[in-house]
Order: structure tokens, then C-alpha cells, then sequence
């Protein structure tokens, strides 16, 4: 069976360049695809440059979203390579070594039941190793500005204990994580519902519905340099907006959240828009 490393790419050749120039020789990998998410600038033409043997480049018709960029290169990779091990990537990704994505590969092929495999993922505010799912009444609340960083760790995280080897979370980060092709197909890919955020909460819903697990292996690391593309592209405040919307349609549709509890998101979303929106403003009092 192929592996074939996906990476979805949005107005940044550099950092696409950097991880090309990172895994190009790794063996574990028969093919790199990488999806340009209808670039604004001229990245795609830059990227095109780096097609070869193993490396294909595509764009989508319009930028819908990670998720959307995601099904494009999943349904090409399958449609060129039938059944196969895909690896998805941020460009903004640094792996240290071929044998860390020959683990995770070794790893998802070892148990059927194995929707997704993720490694840790070390970024500049400390580690991600996953987490729990979130019910509608605790996004409500981590939703409030600076309240959630106390209650955040004890909400979603678990025990420090817990991350011993080969373990199962509820969700991992969306930044990489390999999973199979035929699993994919049959929770009917990615939810192209959302532009950015809770793509991982919903592809855990659906994996467990079809009684996957997603995995976490805590011995293998990738660096992530967390948020350096969005941040380039998307505004602080529109972020946050964008944030709230996938938040809510997660909530409704794959946690079934009440119309209280509905209410209760919208509430906490708009109050902390207003910190945000005053916090903004005075900074820019201050510089």
C-alpha cells in the first residue's frame, strides 16, 4: 500500500518549500501531493516548479476552507493511487526524521480499528498531545477570554500520567495525522461546513460513530510553527469570528446541543468578541 503525504497550502511557497526540501528523500513516502488552496498571491506558480516524480501539485477551484482543501487531495491521491496510507500536513510542519512517519504508518496499519494516528505535535506554547471533546456547556465557558486559560487544561486535557506510549484521545490536532483512505471514504471524508477549526472534533465524531479510535503515539514528535500561516493571512477579530461559527455548527450538529445551550454559545461568543474588540483597541491606544 502507498503512502502518500497530502500538505494543503495557502498563500505561502516558502514554508511549503522548507517542508518539501524536509521529507523529498524520506522512503516511508511514494508520494507528495501538495494542494494549493486557491492561492490569492503566486504561490501555485512558484509551486509548480517543484512537480517530479513524486511530487504532484494541484489547486482547488476556490479556497473553502481546510477541510475542503483536505478532500481535494485525499480524493486525488485515491483516484491516482487507489487504496493508500495518507499522511496530512500544514506546510508549517518539521519532521526530524524518515523513522517518525515509518512508526506512525507501522502504527495505523497494525489495528483495523485505528481511524486516525497522530504524533505529538511540539509547538512554541508547549506541547499538543490531544484532547477531550468538549461538551456544548464547557465551550460555553472556555469561550469567555482569559477565563479559559485556567479552565481550559482541566476541561479538555488529560493527566499528565495518561500519555504513556500508544495512547487514545478523543481528538488530535488537525496540523498531522495520518489515516487510511478506505476509512476515510467510509465516514464520508471531511465536513467541508467549516473554513477553519473543529475540522479535528468532527472527524473524531464521525470516526466514532463508526466505532474507529483515534490514537495518539507519544514517542514520535513533529514541530509545528503554530498559527505562522493563518496569522499572515486571516486578522486576530475575523479569526476569533471564524472560530465561533465552526464552534456552533459543531455544537448543533455533531454534539446536538439544545436551544439553551445555543443560546448560552452565542451569549459567551459575543461577550468575548467585545473583550476582544476592546482589548484590540487598546493596545492600539497604547502603541
Amino acid at each position: 500500500m502507498k503512502n502518500v503525504f497530502v500538505i494543503v497550502t495557502y498563500n505561502d511557497y516558502e514554508t511549503t518549500y522548507e517542508l518539501i526540501q524536509n521529507i523529498k528523500d524520506y522512503s516511508i513516502l511514494d508520494k507528495i501531493i501538495i494542494v494549493d488552496n486557491h492561492s490569492s498571491d503566486n504561490s501555485y506558480e512558484k509551486l509548480v516548479n517543484l512537480k517530479n516524480d513524486k511530487v504532484s501539485v494541484i489547486q482547488s477551484d476556490e479556497n473553502k476552507g481546510y477541510a475542503y482543501g483536505m478532500n481535494i487531495g485525499s480524493k486525488y491521491a485515491i483516484k491516482k493511487y487507489g487504496k493508500c496510507n495518507i499522511i496530512f500536513s500544514n506546510a508549517d510542519i518539521v519532521i526530524d526524521k524518515d523513522e517518525d512517519i515509518q512508526a506512525l504508518v507501522r502504527l495505523l496499519e497494525s489495528n483495523s480499528s485505528y481511524g486516525i494516528v497522530a504524533p505529538v505535535i511540539k509547538e512554541h506554547e508547549g506541547l499538543n498531545r490531544g484532547w477531550k471533546i468538549p461538551t456544548p456547556l464547557q465551550d460555553a465557558v472556555l469561550n469567555i477570554l482569559y477565563i479559559h486559560r485556567i479552565l481550559r487544561p482541566r476541561l479538555l486535557f488529560y493527566d499528565e500520567n495518561y500519555y504513556n506510549g500508544t495512547v487514545e484521545v478523543d481528538a488530535v490536532s488537525g496540523c498531522f495525522f495520518c489515516m487510511n483512505s478506505k476509512t476515510l471514504e467510509e465516514v464520508g471524508f471531511f465536513d467541508e461546513n467549516t473554513f477553519l477549526y473543529y475540522e479535528e472534533n468532527i472527524i473524531a465524531k464521525k470516526l466514532k460513530k463508526k466505532n474507529y479510535k483515534v490514537m495518539l503515539q507519544s514517542d514520535v514528535s513533529v514541530f509545528h510553527n503554530h498559527a505562522v500561516i493563518i496569522d499572515k493571512n486571516i486578522h486576530s477579530i475575523k479569526k476569533f469570528k471564524i472560530l465561533k461559527e465552526s464552534q456552533l455548527y459543531f455544537q448543533k450538529e455533531y454534539n446536538h446541543a439544545n436551544v439553551l445551550q445555543i443560546g448560552l454559545l452565542h451569549i459567551t461568543n459575543k461577550l468575548s468578541l467585545c473583550i476582544l474588540y476592546v482589548t484590540s483597541m487598546v493596545k492600539k491606544i497604547i502603541s
